[in-house]
């Protein structure tokens, strides 16, 4: 598929002129779709964020704006993400039943830890769980897309109340999920939890949030395929939400 080039001229009469090919750009927008992947339900495909990623690389190239002093990759980057976004909010993220799933592994490893008093195997969780351990990996690649922290965390966890447009309202004396966010606090619980994550688990999500890598990239580095990296990806999360169930 050949893209076109977008001459863009300043807004300013005195702005340099630039053009910009927009084929040499795809494998940023392949790059991105490629990290945003993991965190987003086995229902999303990657073909899908690309595409709508190019989208956002064109529109992209119509706006830039050099005058801006911004570069091109940073401004598009921005713009690609954006769209990608955009068009993920039209579809429900994570199926309720991926979130019970999340919740009853969480469940499992704080039942553990306070059992064991150190963090548990996989093999144990699927014990604790009832389940064969390939039935608790398989169950571990249908919680891609959870997150560190859902919105539902501040309204009691209610599935059902967050597809209700009555508790939607806003109320002024409920928390703020993003001001907890950003709260020093949470960052420092956060910290000293994942210092208590299996070293495997430590190293997936460096390699993941720090250094970027895809989750191909990432499998290579460990040797492993490319669904495992998401099992341990989504198995870390589960383990942080466990280690943050109090603070939330």
């Amino acid at each position: 598929m050949t893209f076109p080039s977008f001459r863009r001229s300043g807004y300013a009469a005195a702005a340099p002129s630039v053009e910009i090919d927009v084929e040499a750009y795809a494998p940023l927008v392949r790059k991105l779709a490629s990290i945003m992947i993991a965190r987003l339900p086995a229902s999303v495909e990657l073909g899908d964020l690309v595409q709508v990623g190019m989208i956002g690389l064109i529109e992209a190239a119509r706006q830039f704006d050099p005058a801006q002093g911004v570069q091109f990759e940073t401004f598009a980057s921005q713009r690609i993400r954006g769209a990608m976004l955009d068009e993920l909010r039209r579809e429900d993220w994570l199926p309720r039943q991926a979130r019970r799933n999340s919740r009853q592994i969480e469940e499992a490893i704080s039942k553990l830890e306070q059992r064991l008093g150190r963090t548990p195997l996989e093999s144990e969780i699927a014990v604790e769980m009832g389940l064969e351990l390939e039935q608790y990996q398989d169950m571990l690649g249908d919680c891609k897309g959870t997150t560190l922290l859902h919105f539902e965390d501040f309204n009691g966890g209610d599935d059902e109340s967050i597809h209700n447009p009555v508790t939607n309202i806003a109320d002024e004396d409920s928390p703020d999920p993003l001001a907890a966010f950003s709260d020093d606090s949470f960052r420092q619980q956060l910290i000293s939890a994942i210092k208590f994550l299996p070293e495997r688990d430590q190293l997936v999500m460096a390699l993941y949030y720090e250094q970027e890598l895809n989750l191909k990239e990432i499998g290579a580095v460990l040797g492993v395929t490319e669904s495992r990296v998401c099992q341990l990806h989504s198995q870390a999360i589960a383990r942080l939400r466990a280690k943050l169930k109090d603070w939330l």
